[in-house]
């Protein structure tokens, strides 16, 4: 078999590069970076005497310590180029302007820092950051198997498979070998094959060059779907070792493998799916900013034409920037936006290492409001859903990115994640090999933890290993797949649409608060019937201007379902709930009868802040195969204009938390209770609907409340653990067992952790990757 088409061929002089090479020279001192537009890791490490921890985006050229960065811009001019030219002019280079978000990928001078922030067309600057992977029965424990029946012999299914939908995968490779990822003629499911984690060698000295500006030639080739060599791997290396990591395999597989060859069937759920392999992530499972980005932008422009519906993003970066500045964010929202339901995992930060639960440890870009943020759940070896539990590795809400405004006010995220949980400990899942497949050739988490690969009963035969992986980065897919499943049978559904349906048939578990799993499991038989009750033609209606808020939502002759699932043989109820506007439950038959103005996908509403996306294209060139409206160039956020975003009838659920929990305490009222109280009828139900934009929100005439979370911060109760992310706010005060810090209210006995500091490791890169795929 051969190796699926490698896209990205065209080349491009490396020479030009080569000659902008300069000498490294020792270590300088820290210069001061006074901007609060400066990320507050970067500003931190740049003020530090001997600019300590070592990190991997910073390096001294020529005397000058230069850092690699993520510019965040704000801009009419789609080439940025006097931001450019401004970059090149002070010493840097520029290396990618992206479709996805409105930013540079740059190395520039530290002393370059604060001039170039203090720019008025741009937001923010962020350092390069690294990112990570968040490290059958899986059918039968999500409810897939109710909808997916086998025919005689295994070889195809009936029902829904995912068949004609698109996952990009954004991992560290794709296996392509693997049965797992074979059709019905034996044919590999992965289709294209494209390499970004490499890209930092393809440029001349990993990136680390001064005065070049080459962005505008890929910008230009990658948006006409040509294709450049600059992050070709050569055919044959990749051939050999498709997963040298072995994640991106694993991930890809509990989306859309197909495990009916052997037993133990470790099937994923949208087994007819086809796939993109967007590789991000090295041989060591580790990859930078930059590149998520930039296989963001691949899978954006090649959506519509490959029918590119989902995108997975199985990794993470431990940001603390807003998702209003976060880049990956930023991006993520781009694509979701361009009509890609977006799925990411929530990360592996729910406990610190003492044991403790701690909440708001949500990665990036889980954290943004538009994306399906998924934690995971332990199902104990069992299809019966009534003793599955979220793990205590998987990252709990709210979300706590800041930033600061110009007039010196700093906002904190604090929205309600995660979306949802999955199955996602000690999953069994395809084992990547290279192309002999002795044990000396497995995948690098197969040979490094070789108690991963023990699986009873598994043949372990060439191209048909199994692995067993833990972590939310593997409850991912799960979502992934079953938004897969949920498209082939409305392919009409727009990317919040789905969101809000896979909430709503969700099932709660017996504990656990929204923080810890969202509206619930996901129930894919429910979320099936749901969709195909709905219309199938609301994205082109909404398209074409015709789809008006509180529009009939049903198709012809049909009603809701009743909103519970028969699952092995166990009765659910469904969670009935779905989250607006990142700090609000909403229910009501009115949600999927009506159209909902939230369930646009150029619209995004995160608590009392509207935005509202332009997406510029390609000209329609025959000659080149791309239609009008194909290829996106750029996509730039704005603030919405004053306008409905939920209709009446809709049910607003705050009180049914509020009534007895009061205040923010109400995020750690258990889900279930939640759910028999909104049962019980508990709840307003709208008579007028929500307005938004223009920095209000308003509600039945009166301004809405802040839902969840109260202020800019949140009040809990004691015993909780509460982490700020890599650098613990300034300005902390601690008086009589009180932490305070920014509206940010800590009871007696807290304890505040700084959570993770990403350094450069040159042993052993896995060293600062946490370890939760070993399962609990």
């Amino acid at each position: 078999m051969t190796l699926p088409t490698l896209t990205l061929r065209h080349r491009l002089a490396r020479a030009v590069l080569g000659a902008a090479l300069l000498l490294i020279g020792p270590l300088v001192s820290a210069q001061l970076v006074t901007s609060t537009k400066v990320a507050a890791d970067l500003r931190s490490w740049a003020n530090t005497t001997g600019l300590a921890p070592a990190v991997t985006w910073a390096k001294t050229l020529s005397g000058t310590q230069h850092v690699k960065v993520l510019i965040n811009a704000n801009s009419t001019d789609a080439g940025l180029a006097a931001l450019r030219a401004d970059v090149v002019a002070r010493g840097g280079s520029v290396f990618y302007n992206y479709v996805s978000v409105r930013a540079l990928s740059a190395v520039v001078p530290v002393a370059a820092l604060d001039a170039l922030a203090n720019r008025s067309d741009v937001i923010n600057i962020s350092p390069n950051r690294p990112t990570t992977r968040h490290g059958s029965l899986l059918q039968s424990a999500s409810g897939a198997d109710a909808v997916t029946p086998l025919l005689a012999g295994g070889l195809a299914t009936t029902g829904f498979n995912g068949a004609g939908v698109g996952i990009a995968i954004l991992d560290s490779g794709i296996d392509f070998r693997h049965e797992h990822f074979k059709d019905a003629n034996g044919n590999s499911r992965v289709k294209q094959v494209v390499d970004f984690a490499s890209s930092s060698a393809a440029f001349a000295n990993k990136g680390w060059v001064k005065g070049v500006d080459i962005s505008e030639t890929l910008r230009m080739t990658q948006s006409r779907l040509m294709n450049t060599a600059l992050f070709e791997i050569l055919q044959a290396p990749r051939a050999a070792v498709p997963d040298a990591y072995g994640h991106g395999s694993h991930v890809a597989a509990v989306a859309a493998g197909n495990g009916h060859y052997q037993v133990p069937d470790a099937g994923g759920l949208a087994t007819g799916a086809t796939l993109y392999d967007v590789r991000v992530l090295n041989e060591r499972g580790v990859g930078e900013t930059a590149d998520v980005l930039a296989g963001i932008d691949w899978v954006i422009q090649r959506a519509r034409s490959a029918n590119i519906r989902v995108m997975n993003l199985s990794m993470g970066a431990q940001s603390t920037d807003s998702f209003l500045i976060d880049p990956i964010a930023r991006a993520a929202r781009s694509a979701t936006e361009a009509g890609i339901v977006v799925v990411a995992a929530a990360g592996n930060s729910g406990k610190n290492a003492a044991g403790q639960t701690v909440y708001g440890t949500v990665s990036s870009p889980g954290h943004d409001p538009s994306v399906i943020t998924v934690g995971a759940t332990n199902i104990f070896g069992s299809a019966v859903r009534s003793d599955d539990a979220v793990t205590g590795f998987s990252s709990r809400g709210p979300t706590r990115g800041s930033l600061v405004f110009p007039s010196g006010r700093r906002w904190v995220d604090n929205l309600i994640k995660p979306d949802l949980v999955a199955p996602g400990n000690r999953v069994v899942s395809s084992l990547a090999t290279d192309a002999g497949g002795q044990t000396t050739g497995w995948n690098y988490l197969a040979r490094t933890y070789p108690a991963l690969t023990v699986v009873p009963g598994a043949s372990q035969t060439l191209h048909r290993g199994l692995m067993t992986l833990s972590g939310t980065s593997v409850a991912a897919p799960v979502v992934a797949g079953a938004a897969a499943l949920v498209l082939q049978a409305n392919p009409g559904l727009t990317p919040p649409l789905v969101k809000a349906i896979l909430q709503y048939t969700a099932q709660p578990l017996a504990s656990g608060s929204v923080l810890d799993q969202g509206t619930g499991q996901i129930n894919v038989e429910g979320a099936i019937r749901l969709a195909q009750s709905l219309r199938t033609d609301i994205t082109s209606a909404l398209a074409a201007g015709t789809l008006k808020p509180g529009d009939n939502l049903l198709a012809p002759g049909k009603v809701l379902p009743t909103p519970s699932s028969t699952l092995n043989g166990q009765t659910v109820a469904w969670s009935r709930m779905a989250l607006a506007g990142g700090t609000h439950l909403v229910s009501g038959d009115a949600l999927f009868t009506k159209w909902q103005p939230i369930y646009d996908p150029t619209l995004v509403w995160a608590r009392g802040i509207t935005l509202r996306s332009t997406i510029s294209y390609v000209r329609a060139t025959p000659l080149l195969g791309i239609a009008a409206n194909q290829v996106p160039t750029a996509i730039v956020e704005r603030q919405a204009t004053s306008q409905p975003l939920l209709t009446a009838g809709v049910k607003l659920l705050d009180a049914v938390a509020l009534a007895t929990s009061g205040g923010s305490r109400a995020l750690f009222t258990p889900l279930s209770t939640l759910q028999a109280r909104a049962d019980a009828g508990t709840g307003l139900t709208l008579k007028q609907g929500f307005t938004g934009g223009a920095g209000f929100i308003v509600s039945e005439g009166i301004t809405l409340s802040q839902g969840f979370i109260v202020s800019e911060g949140f009040i809990v109760s004691e015993g909780f653990i509460v982490s700020e992310g890599f650098i613990v706010s300034e300005g902390f005060i601690v008086s009589e067992g009180f932490i305070v810090s920014e509206g940010f209210i800590v009871s007696e006995g807290f304890i505040v952790s700084e959570g993770f500091i990403v350094s450069e490791s040159v042993a052993d890169p896995m060293s600062n990757v946490d370890k939760s795929f070993l399962g609990e």
